[in-house]
Parts: structure tokens; sequence; C-alpha cells
């Protein structure tokens, strides 16, 4: 069973200062269906004037009541907004699998229920940021001071929107800072999720602003020169030209960027095991997965047998709505993207790969953009299918000679952001991950978990969300010298 709304829902306004205003000018855009093609609604995309007004508020609302708040009333307004969002979690979870071809049993935690959480578990961070660090030292008494570090400009992809914005806004939040939050354009109408919410629930004005928009609006927040530092998850290619512009301003940047991580069998793997968490290690949300395990480190001595069950494993995942409960693999985002996926597939083929199953459009899916789950044998870590973030329900199997191999190619990549290690002997397992230079590595599975810090190396960014150290970015340290206790 899908539920199909056939009607649309327009967005033509933006969120500032905890009103809705009206654009600057009049472009907008579409956001499609990814399992039908069909028009969902149309958004307003900002312009620089609506960068301006939004970042002003921000500015104004941290120098205001927001900025003077305590920790613990921070948590109680942040409380608030999560039990708003839980209450919409699955209305929000099948927008977004709407949207960009999410599973929407994959969407109703990632995209409903999993932002609520963060806001929750980060508002417990806020009530003790406000505790006095005194330090006693030879030459004064040392109050380490912790405050916002001012005006957060996050900027969000289409993958996981909703996940994603939270990572960003929850921590920002507890620490005392503002947000301007622009979403990807082809996932404009769920970040509105945000904004309804942040009405209902009281937020402050000009705490949380909401602006869907485009490449030159994205730019213009990211250099503008009120924002205090910038938070952006996306490609390595705009990382790159938005750290840039952050190392030229001297001005703070957390970047979560992509990869092309490794899922290393040891020879003593239970290959059961894999294969059961194959979905979601290696084709979660239809491989439009920084972190997904794409490359598959097959023992030579196992290469066929694993090539074969993986294979096989891959073959039977059901293709088709992404609101159908039994979908495994749904659409991708767009029309373009499906193209890019399959025109490196082609590229692949054509240099010698080997696929044993899919590689094209599924049968009977010509409305909408599907494309097959996909195997790859017969390549070596040199070769396009291995190296290339496809963001596709693309995988590659490749050999390998020993552990020492096997390690030295997992980190043949320009990518570190995920990795996970299957073995019968979790010992083990955990010594090979700490040769693995990623910034995540799972062992015998992978799960984000909100305790522990998520991020990547090389390629794959800078900086860390989630846990404890997730919140640190957000806090600036002031030392107050006092005069030394009297002897």
């Amino acid at each position: 069973m899908t539920d199909h709304d056939t009607g649309t829902a327009d967005r033509d306004a933006f969120f500032v200062d905890g009103r809705w205003h009206a654009p600057a000018t009049t472009e907008s855009t579409e956001v499609l269906e990814a399992a039908t093609g069909a028009v969902l609604g149309r958004a307003a995309l900002a312009s620089t004037p609506d960068v301006d007004s939004a970042v002003a508020a921000a500015r104004t609302a941290l120098d205001g009541p927001w900025g003077r708040m305590t920790g613990a009333e921070r948590a109680a307004v942040m409380r608030r907004l999560a039990a708003v969002l839980t209450s919409r979690a699955r209305e929000t979870a099948a927008l977004v699998s709407r949207e960009n071809g999410m599973p929407r049993s994959l969407s109703i935690g990632a995209n409903g229920f999993a932002p609520p959480l963060m806001l929750d578990y980060y508002a417990g961070l806020a009530e003790g940021l406000d505790d006095e660090d005194l330090r006693s030292g030879m030459l004064a008494r040392v109050s380490v001071r912790r405050g916002p570090v001012g005006v957060v400009a996050a900027v969000t992809p289409w993958n996981y929107p909703q996940a994603l914005a939270a990572m960003k806004i929850a921590p920002a939040l507890a620490a005392g800072c503002t947000v301007v939050l622009k979403p990807a354009p082809e996932t404009a109408l769920d970040a509105y999720a945000w904004a309804d919410a942040a009405a209902e629930a009281g937020l402050p004005a000009g705490v949380l602003n909401i602006l869907p928009g485009g490449r030159e609006a994205g730019a213009h927040l990211v250099a503008h020169p009120v924002v205090d530092k910038v938070a952006f998850t996306g490609s390595t290619a705009a990382g790159r030209a938005i750290g840039e512009t952050c190392g030229r301003l001297l001005r703070p940047v957390t970047l979560e960027l992509g990869g092309k991580s490794a899922a290393l069998l040891a020879e003593d793997a239970d290959l059961n095991a894999f294969l059961a968490a194959l979905p979601e290690v290696s084709l979660a949300n239809n491989g439009q997965t920084c972190h997904a395990c794409t490359r598959i480190l097959a023992p030579r001595g196992r290469y066929d047998e694993i090539v074969d069950a993986v294979t096989d494993t891959v073959r039977a995942l059901p293709v088709g709505d992404p609101l159908d409960k039994a979908t495994r693999i749904g659409p991708l985002v767009s029309a373009a993207q499906r193209d890019r996926v399959l025109g490196l597939v082609g590229a692949g083929r054509a240099a010698g790969a080997r696929l044993t199953t899919g590689g094209g459009v599924p049968a009977g899916r010509d409305r909408g953009w599907f494309v097959e789950p996909t195997v790859v044998a017969g390549v070596d870590n040199d070769s396009l299918l291995a190296r290339e973030e496809i963001f596709g329900p693309v995988l590659c199997v490749l050999p390998y000679d020993d552990e020492d191999d096997a390690v030295r190619i997992a980190n043949d990549s320009e990518y570190g952001l995920g990795g996970t290690v299957w073995t019968t002997d979790p010992g083990r397992g955990a010594a090979i991950a700490d040769r693995i230079r990623s910034g995540t590595v799972g062992v015998n599975h992978y799960a984000l978990d909100v305790l522990g810090p998520f991020g990547g190396v090389k390629a794959s960014g800078l900086g860390r969300e989630l846990g404890p150290e997730g919140l640190a970015a957000y806090v600036a340290l002031k030392s107050v010298y006092l005069p030394p206790e009297s002897r």
C-alpha cells in the first residue's frame, strides 16, 4: 500500500525572524516526485536580499533574548521543538521519500524520529554548559567561559535532509547560536517542517531561519560578513570551494563530504551475516549515502563465492515505490542523478568491467528515476567504478591477497569517511579497523549513533558532527584571568 497525495504543496514564503516573509524575487523551483516525475509542489528560492534579511535576523536574536538565555532555558525550548517534530515525524518522512526516493522504512527513522532525538540529546548537554570551569594556576585563577560561536550558516544536501539539518541545528541551538538553514532545492518542501515546528513550539524570533536556495544564495550565505561559522554537508567539490572561502575569512567550518568506503571481508568472515546487513551497509537510501560501503573487498580464495552471493542478494532486493513497505531500493533523486549513475556504469563496462547483475533501468519503471541495483566484478581498485563516488546502487567486488593487501586497498582512496570490517573475531576486527584511515569504521555492522563523533579524513571533510565533539564546534571559549588567591 502506498499513499500518494495527488495535490501539490507550494511554499511561496520564507521563515525569517519568526515570521513568513515574501521573497525578494519571483525565482522558484518545482520539487518533483522521484518515483513518478510528477510535481509535488513549488518552492521559492532565496536571493541575496533574502539571505541578508535572514542573517540580520539571526544576529539580532543572538544579541537579544536568545543570547541571554541559560543553557537550561534553551534546553526547554529545544525539547518543545523536538516534541512538535515528533508529532509530525511520519508525515515528514513520507514527504522526504517522495522528494528523494528514500524507502520510507529508512526515512521514518532518519528523517522522522532522528531529528527530535538529536534535539533531546543536545538539550541535555546544553544544561551543563553554564557550569563554571575555574582553574587555579601560578599566575592567575582562570575562569574558562563557554559561549556561542555566533551566527551559523547551515547548508544541507538532499539525501538525508532532515537528519543532516538536525546534526547542525541541534548542537548550534544547544550552544546558544542562531541558525540560517539553506536546504537543497530538490528537497525544499520538507525543510519547512522545521519552520512549521519552530512556529508552533514558540522558538524565539530569528533563532532559526529557513531559506531554500541555489548555489548563488549558498555562496552569498557562506561568505556573508555577519556569519560566524559554516556547517556544510555535500559534495567534495563544493566543500573545497566553501573551505577556501572560510579559510580566506578565517571562519570556522565543518565539512562533511563524499566517500567511497570499503567493506573488508576477512578470510573468516561470516558471509551470511554480511549479506543480511548489505542493504543497510552498502545500499542505504538507494546508494545515495556518503558513508556507504560500495567497495566490497573479498579474499582471493573466496572471491567467486562472494561475488555470486553478493550478486544473488542484490538481484533479489525489491525495487519499487519508496512509500511501499516492501521496497528496499527506490528511485534516485532526479533524472540528472539517474543519468549520471547510468553513464558511469556504461563507462565502466566499456573499460572492461563485468556486470553480474543490474546496470540499467528496471523493467516497467519508465516513470521516475530508477536504476537497477548493480554489482560489478572483474575490476581492480584503479578502475573508474572503484574510485568514483557514484551515489547510486552500484557495488564493486574487489579481490585481495592478504590482510595487509586488504588494508592497502581500503586506504587507497582519496576519501576516508566510513568503512566496515567483517570477521568472526571481533578483536581482530577492531585491530583491522585501527589500520583503516577513515573517520568511522564498523565491526560486523555500521550504525551512526548520536553519541559518536561522525566525519571524515582526506577528501571526506573536516571536523566532526554528533557526540559532545559535535557541540564543541559551536562553542566559543574565553579565558577570564582573575587575580590569584592570596596565600
